[in-house]
């Protein structure tokens, strides 16, 4: 599960499996909050490159991972998010809370 994570300096990064339903949010959940008990994060990046699915337990570890980091603008963002996810983000709200950056080559 570690090679999920990349820290560099105050920010991590979570490279998202292919699809996020409830028993890999509740790995990535417990992970992350490990880690930051140990180590000061300023900002997470979620790479959604290879995530084709993702449930509403996926929205709900976007949301608590923004909570957890105190609820600061710019703290959390979803990035290389294809289509799909990216209608997702957006129907379900969380696109006014976290900053969303779309895969190269995808258009707005």
């Amino acid at each position: 599960m570690n090679e999920m994570f990349e820290l560099e300096g105050a920010s991590l990064t979570v490279h998202l499996p292919g699809d996020v339903d409830h028993p890999v949010s509740d790995e990535i959940r417990r992970e992350s909050d490990r880690i930051m008990s140990h180590i000061y994060i300023r900002t997470m990046l979620f790479d959604f490159q290879n995530t084709g699915f993702m449930d509403s337990s996926g929205i709900g570890l976007l949301m608590g991972r923004y909570r957890a980091l105190g609820m600061r603008q710019g703290c959390i963002c979803a990035v290389k998010v294809n289509p799909h996810i990216d209608k997702l983000l957006h129907l379900s709200g969380v696109h006014r809370y976290i900053e969303i950056q779309k895969a190269e080559g995808e258009e707005k």
